[in-house]
C-alpha cells in the first residue's frame, strides 16, 4: 500500500496475505529470533520472546510510526517496501539476518539493493526472517517528527565475531558502517564513535535534512545506540 499510495506501483489485483496462519509468529531457538512476515510491529514490540531474545529489535518495533501503523504494518511488508527511512532494514544489516521466501534464502547484505529496490524477483514473497541472537544490541533513531519514519536510525550489534552496525534513512537503501564498526572494535564506548568521519557522498539530502547533515546523525545515533546498550 505504501508503494501505490507513492505512485511506484499499480497493481490490477490486491490480495490479503492477513489470514495465513503459517506466515505469522515469534519463535525463539538457542541460537536465533525468527518472525513470520505478516507479524505485525505492535506483536514484535509486545513479544515477550523478542524482547528477552533481542531486546533492541522490540524496542525498534514499538518506534515504529504511531499505534495505527504498528497494528496494521508488518515486518515482511517493511522489507518487501524498502523504503530507506523504514527502521526495520538497520537492524536486518547489522544483526546479519535471513531473509526467506517462497523460493529461497536471501542474506542482508545480499538484500538491499537501492532506492525501494530489493533482491525480490517477481512473484518472490517473504516469509519470515530469522535473525541470529546476539550478545548485545541497541537501536537509536532521528525520526521525522509526523511520520515518525527515520531522518537517520542506526543498530549496533556485538556478536562473538565482532561489532557490527546497520544504518537507515541515510543513504538509498540501509547499509554496514564499516567505519563505526572499526572504531567500536577498538574500544566499545559512545566517545570511539564521535571520532569516526563518515562519506556523505552518496547520503539522502532532501527538505528533512541535507547529506552533510544525515552524515553527522550516523554517528550521533550510533553513540546513542551504544550508549543504550549500557
Amino acid at each position: 500500500l505504501p508503494t501505490i499510495k507513492q505512485g511506484l506501483a499499480a497493481p490490477s489485483d490486491l490480495i490479503d496475505l492477513g489470514q495465513l496462519a503459517d506466515l505469522k509468529g515469534i519463535h525463539v531457538s538457542a541460537e536465533t529470533l525468527t518472525i513470520g512476515a505478516m507479524t505485525r510491529h505492535a506483536e514484535v514490540a509486545a513479544s515477550a520472546e523478542a524482547r528477552k531474545a533481542i531486546p533492541a529489535l522490540a524496542h525498534l518495533a514499538g518506534l515504529i510510526g504511531d499505534p495505527q501503523v504498528r497494528n496494521t504494518g508488518t515486518l515482511g511488508g517493511s522489507l518487501a517496501n524498502s523504503d530507506p527511512a523504514a527502521d526495520y532494514p538497520a537492524a536486518v544489516m547489522a544483526l546479519g539476518a535471513t531473509i526467506h521466501t517462497n523460493q529461497r534464502s536471501i542474506a542482508a547484505e545480499d538484500y538491499f539493493l537501492d532506492l525501494f529496490e530489493t533482491a525480490l524477483e517477481p512473484g518472490e514473497l517473504i516469509v519470515k526472517v530469522e535473525f541470529p541472537i546476539p550478545q548485545r544490541a541497541g537501536y537509536a533513531k532521528f525520526p521525522k517528527p509526523a511520520s515518525r519514519y527515520a531522518i537517520v536510525g542506526v543498530t549496533v550489534v556485538e556478536t562473538e565475531n565482532g561489532i557490527r552496525v546497520g544504518v537507515t534513512g541515510a543513504g538509498p537503501c540501509a547499509f554496514r558502517c564499516t567505519p563505526i564498526e572499526d572504531a567500536l572494535a577498538k574500544g566499545f564506548s559512545a566517545e570511539a564513535v564521535k571520532r569516526v568521519a563518515i562519506d556523505h557522498s552518496r547520503s539522502n539530502s532532501d527538505l528533512h535534512a541535507s547529506a552533510e547533515y544525515r552524515g553527522a546523525l550516523v554517528t550521533v545515533m550510533a553513540g546513542r545506540a551504544v550508549a543504550a546498550i549500557g
